[in-house]
């Protein structure tokens, strides 16, 4: 069965002024389409062809795993986004003092994190082995899906992310990110474990 770009669960301008509805159209709408379709021409007559997205990027290695992760990464960070965010819950509230002191040591580490990533990648929140919060990169298209961690949110550093919007001004990207960032949704996934059949 073919994949397809799923549904924001959003409009393409609902983001805006914070992610513009041109970026939406060329980075979800286009950018990830392509991913999307190379991954079903990779994918036909294979033994991956009736596996789920997220057990391509498990599994597969080359070409096809640089295409499905990237599919799916983006899938992810599209869905954590939200034109109505709230206050991190909780129970998440609790990991991060934790972990991190407070939610302002958090927002500054995760925000370094970006700021100093080279080149293209990812930065993710993960709760580790241990059970424990981390935040980590990833370079190009490496997804945190094949190192048997729980990924809880990724921030997309690669330079079509902001382009349209900031320009090379990343950390105005981060600021705008951070102000859309779905932790009700984030909460679920470090309770759940569930991804919504990505």
């Amino acid at each position: 069965m073919p994949f397809s770009l799923p549904t924001l669960p959003y409009a393409s301008d609902a983001l805006a002024p914070l992610m513009s509805k041109e970026t939406i159209d060329y980075h979800y709408g286009r950018h990830l389409q392509t991913y999307i379709d190379k991954v079903n021409a990779l994918v036909a007559g294979t033994e991956f062809e009736e596996l789920p997205l997220d057990e391509v990027v498990r599994r597969s290695e080359g070409g096809l795993y640089n295409n499905a992760a990237q599919a799916w990464n983006h899938i992810f960070f599209f869905d954590s986004l939200t034109p109505q965010s709230k206050p991190v819950g909780t129970g998440l509230h609790a990991l991060i003092l934790r972990d991190f002191g407070s939610v302002e040591a958090f927002r500054e580490q995760l925000c370094q994190r970006v700021l100093t990533h080279f080149a293209s990648g990812w930065v993710w929140l993960i709760m580790d082995c241990d059970g424990k919060l981390a935040i980590v990169s990833t370079q190009d298209a490496q997804s945190m899906l094949a190192d048997g961690v729980t990924p809880l949110l990724t921030i997309d550093l690669w330079e079509h992310a902001y382009y349209i919007d900031h320009r090379n001004r990343r950390a105005d990207y981060f600021e705008a990110v951070w102000q859309l960032i779905d932790w009700e949704k984030v909460e679920n996934r470090l309770n759940l474990n569930l991804f919504d059949g990505l």
